[in-house]
């Protein structure tokens, strides 16, 4: 018996230890961190992984499609006949239209530094004589420009035991008890609340993080969180409760906000009876807030992601952001700059992250956010469907004739479902790399079983930053006749005659040589060799680290990294873009789909899509355990459910015009009248009339991003009506 040290590495919003028990070769049993506090302990999905490595659903061999595209039907080949064949479509496709003509679909997938998409496919059609692949991140697009625009960095977040010097902590759509949201997050909350903190959860479900953590739960419809926020700056303005000692020395372009949001701009104040009749909170509800927050410093606004999911996401990571700096919650304990909120220590840099996102010239940063000009490179991922169908005639750069995917279930995660099966199906040749037949996989024309991460060796950082590295250790040899996407990718440098521009390096010794290069992390680690030993190695600080600290406390030979060297609330950088759907100064702009929508009279229900405790993503749908911890149905409250005769359990049809599923209902007090939710990630599974069975929200989600290019995932209206199969 061994037990090896790795990691629990799939984009669930944590990283975390895993001990894997191998006897004989099997795995046989695992154990979670059990060192000193703060331990790094796995969730429900971190101890189901066993459960994935030997799933009788596992890819065990290459297969290359016999049906029709999308039928799902395959027979088996050797790794031979599958890389011959790939590499010989990738040189057909090469000399035919160009290499551009071959499109790379890589998501997050893979979550370790030698195992991804920029470390495996990218380089080896880098190689090979370039590729096309697409832009915009799923998950926080939104906040990615409000960081950049304000700040100047997405590095602004404290380490998560600052927490612990708050006194109020708002939790604005973020729900660590389920996401995670980074390992030791919830274990951080639990102490807060029991030092004293109160914690206010704002969301449109009652969610796990407001019954385990919450003293108050405000729900809010989606889409109007900048509503409320632009209310509550109202109410500090009127009251002379805002910070203006901070504004006037760290900040620019207060004055234009406040022109905004009393009106002078526009002639609408944006007062909490203005917020109410939009958000549906009350506005003594807002007052009260608006007022706790300004004098109970200091006080943690936390914003994930999912509200910036939306038409204008944008808009609340900057209004997020404006509100920290009003209050001056910025540079000190227990407050925060309430960004994007990566930690300095630790963080998770993916190779390229930091190149495309941070320093440069004011030149370069501006193009960085210019929009328009990143689509004229590179499609953005919610045109991908566009992109494929229509190509150069529908005004695109290239017209894709292949698609190779690796750590990526794109048709089940990428918006409108129905229309990305019309374009997988128009293409004329499809790679993808998988351990299970997803969605995604079924379109494939050859598919290449990959191994799992217990299988190869690795080295990840943790999620938004935390004071931890992980080493992967490999745990066992392969269980089935599986490569690793390295592996593949080296074989077909051979094939295509490009073997010198991929790393022919064994797997742990390009591990080795990546956290090697990593000036942030050898430094912390010291001992190499003993990190892989131990598969963890723990930053140990006196205090928590507070962004920003350095420039509030000395400004002057500290500067933001931004254009003026301050916090913009009026964005130098937003204001040269000339585009009115991006304002310099942050702003509630109704969105399409939302509750004023006129296509609201046909679909009244705004849907939600969630992050559940099951799955990371689309990962685990299929694991059998998991699924016994949260099942997929469609979440409605008991008002709705009753105006349309459902009772809970009872079988429903969610649909508008782009799709329908066919799914359970699950009746309730914990949401918000006039919003539904699905769990985000349940596997897309058509009936014979095309109907989704599987409660998949991308099958009713729209394929158009907001201005920033955030994926408006949460910015959809749909019906709700009782179900059966005679209709």
């Amino acid at each position: 018996m061994k037990i090896v040290p790795t990691a629990a590495c799939y984009d669930c919003g944590g990283r975390c230890v895993i001990k894997v028990h191998v006897k004989d070769g099997i795995a046989t049993r695992i154990e979670a961190d059990d060192s000193d506090e703060p331990q790094l302990r796995a969730c429900a999905r971190g101890w189901a992984l066993r459960r994935q490595v030997y799933s009788p659903d596992r890819l065990r061999f290459p297969q290359k499609r016999v049906g029709a595209r999308g039928e799902g039907r395959f027979e088996r080949i050797s790794w031979d006949d599958a890389l011959d064949t790939v590499a010989g479509q990738l040189l057909r496709i090469k000399e035919t239209y160009g290499a551009k003509a071959i499109l790379v679909l890589t998501l997050s997938g893979g979550i370790g530094t030698l195992h991804t998409g920029p470390s495996t496919v990218w380089q080896l059609l880098g190689g090979f004589g370039g590729y096309t692949t697409f832009w915009g991140d799923a998950s926080a697009e939104g906040a990615i420009l409000a960081g950049r625009a304000t700040y100047g960095t997405l590095t602004n977040g404290n380490t998560r035991d600052d927490l612990l010097r708050s006194r109020l902590i708002l939790l604005w759509g973020v729900n660590p008890a389920t996401s995670i949201y980074s390992t030791n997050t919830s274990f951080y909350l639990a102490q807060a609340r029991e030092a004293g903190a109160r914690i206010v959860v704002v969301d449109p479900k009652y969610t796990s993080t407001a019954a385990a953590f919450g003293h108050q739960w405000i729900p809010i419809k989606p889409g109007t969180d900048t509503a409320v926020m632009a209310a509550m700056a109202y109410v500090m303005v009127s009251e002379s409760l805002q910070d203006q000692r901070f504004l006037d020395r760290y900040t620019v372009g207060f004055e234009k906000f406040r022109e905004y949001i009393m009106g002078m701009e526009d002639g609408v104040a944006k007062t909490p009876s203005w917020a109410e009749a939009k958000s549906g909170v009350p506005a003594d509800t807002i007052v009260s807030l608006a007022r706790e927050y300004a004098t109970n410093r200091p006080a943690a606004l936390i914003p994930g992601f999912a509200p910036g999911r939306s038409a204008f996401g944008e808009q609340f990571h900057r209004m997020a952001s404006t509100l920290a700096a009003m209050t001056g919650n910025i540079g000190i304990h227990g407050g925060g700059a309430a960004g994007f909120e990566r930690t300095s220590v630790g963080a998770m840099v993916p190779p390229g992250f930091t190149k495309h996102f941070e320093g440069g010239t004011y030149e370069e940063r501006l193009k960085q956010l210019d929009v328009p000009r990143r689509l004229r490179n590179r499609p953005h991922a919610c045109c991908l469907w566009d992109f494929i169908k229509q190509g150069t005639a529908g005004g695109y750069p290239i017209d894709a004739k292949m698609a190779y995917i690796a750590f990526a279930n794109p048709l089940n995660q990428l918006p409108n479902i129905n229309k990305g099966v019309e374009a997988l199906k128009k293409l004329e040749f499809i790679v993808v790399h998988e351990q299970f037949m997803t969605p995604t996989a079924r379109f494939a024309d050859i598919l290449l079983p990959v191994t799992h991460v217990w299988e190869r060796n690795d080295f990840t950082r943790p999620w938004l930053g935390g004071p931890y590295f992980l080493y992967m250790n490999k745990a066992i040899e392969p269980a089935f006749d599986v490569r690793s996407d390295r592996e593949i990718c080296q074989e077909l440098a051979t094939r295509l005659g490009v073997k010198d521009t991929f790393w022919d390096l064994s797997e742990e010794d390009a591990v080795k040589q990546l956290v090697q290069g990593m000036e942030d992390v050898m430094p912390e680690i010291g001992d190499y060799e003993q990190f892989r030993r131990k598969g963890v190695h723990k930053i140990r600080r006196p205090e928590p680290v507070i962004c920003f600290k350095k420039q509030i406390e000395d400004p002057e030979n500290n500067p933001f990294p931004t254009l003026s060297g301050k916090i913009e609330i009026y964005s130098n950088l937003l204001a040269d873009l000339h585009n009115p759907q991006i304002p310099p100064i942050p702003k509630h702009i109704d969105p399409w789909e939302g509750p004023e929508d006129p296509l609201a009279e046909r679909y009244p229900l705004q849907l939600v899509t969630i992050h559940q405790k099951n799955r990371a993503h689309s990962c685990f749908d299929n694991n059998a355990v998991l699924r016994q911890i949260e099942q997929q149905s469609v979440c409605m409250s008991t008002r709705d459910a009753q105006s349309r005769g459902i009772g809970d359990g009872d079988m429903v049809r969610v649909f508008n015009d782009r799709g329908e599923t066919i799914i359970q209902a699950t009746v309730t007090e914990c949401i918000m009248p006039g919003v539904v939710s699905l769990g985000e990630g349940a596997w897309y599974r058509p009936d014979d009339q095309g109907r989704d069975r599987a409660g998949s929200p991308n099958i009713l989600t729209r394929d158009h991003y907001a201005p920033s290019g955030a994926f408006p995932y949460n910015t959809c209206l749909v019906q709700v009506e009782k179900f059966s199969e005679r209709m």
